[in-house]
């Protein structure tokens, strides 16, 4: 039976936040020909972001999913070809390297960039997942304004859960704060802003049973991990706010990587430990986060990519 020969791309582009569409419009003005498949969640954390208020360029701010749609058209202006698909699996054991797309289709690529990005972290109760969306959320800046004057909880300890807790309190008419252990992970300045805020209220030791609502968030029930007791706050909304995941597990075999997942990099560069293969945005970036330090290292990445081909003599 006669095998078809994969399809070979000189510069492939895994998923498509502001680090990839960034890569995208560097590889492509360099005429490295990138072809990008979008992955799993298209624009990124971006989508599902609404006011962009802290990207350059946009003295006024700018929603979430237009600044990605903008994006996507100046990668396409310049020649990226933008698919649909998720890849499935990989092989960086020799060159050129190998991609699967969607568990079934096949291609070979020169250099690879990278951009899949992170996810956020759930508790992991089914309650969670049934009510995600009519009420739970993971992103208090893009769904806190269906919240004004309501009570709301959040869990987290770090300086994201932190950081909307203080946001919610702007809105929301109660705001609690579920944390695990009796002290936070949060920087000083984030934990004295939360403790100044007459609306929000700390529950130290306190961890969520369950969330409480047939169709949309009623109540949460949590538990003080020291005294046992269980108390139903009510509350409309509820906010998981407790870290991400890096989207780096079908790299992880050929690629050096951190406890955590995050995608290591040699310093100053966007290269991974696999000659052609670099990693940009929030897949290597535990500290940042940000879109512009995504953007940036996309910048990075592309850069680097044409570099190496240059070195092969293939560019």
């Amino acid at each position: 039976m006669a095998t078809t020969t994969p399809e070979h791309i000189k510069c492939l582009i895994i998923g498509s936040g502001p680090a990839g569409y960034t890569a995208a419009i560097y590889a492509a003005r360099a005429n490295l020909k990138p072809v990008m498949y979008q992955g799993l969640q298209p624009g990124g954390q971006l989508t599902i972001t609404n006011d962009v208020e802290n990207f350059p360029g946009y003295p006024d701010g700018i929603m979430g999913p237009e600044m990605m749609e903008d994006l996507k058209k100046q990668a396409a202006r310049f020649g990226t070809d933008i698919r649909y698909g998720i890849a499935t699996s990989v092989d960086f054991s020799g060159r050129p390297h190998r991609i699967t797309i969607d568990e079934s289709v096949e291609l070979t690529a020169d250099t690879v960039i990278i951009a899949t990005g992170a996810s956020a972290k759930w508790l992991g109760l089914p309650s969670e997942q049934r009510l995600n969306g009519s009420g739970v959320s993971a992103c208090a800046v893009c769904d806190g304004f269906f919240y004004r004057g309501k009570d709301v909880a959040i869990v987290g300890a770090g300086d994201t859960a932190a950081e909307e807790a203080t946001y919610l309190a702007n809105l929301c008419n109660k705001v609690y704060m579920i944390v695990r252990k009796g002290e936070m992970r949060a920087s000083k300045i984030m934990q004295k802003r939360v403790m100044d805020n007459p609306k929000i209220e700390v529950l130290w030791n306190t961890v969520t049973d369950e969330i409480l609502g047939e169709h949309a968030v009623e109540a949460a029930r949590v538990k003080n991990a020291l005294t046992h007791e269980t108390r139903d706050l009510a509350v409309e909304g509820f906010f998981v706010a407790i870290g991400h995941e890096p989207n780096s597990k079908i790299f992880q075999p050929y690629l050096h990587h951190d406890e955590q997942g995050y995608l290591k990099t040699i310093p100053g560069t966007a290269k991974t430990n696999v000659d052609g293969v670099f990693a940009c945005g929030d897949v290597q970036d535990y500290t940042y986060r940000q879109a512009v330090t995504a953007a940036g290292s996309g910048c990075m990445a592309a850069l680097d990519a044409e570099r190496y081909l240059a070195a092969l003599g293939d560019h």
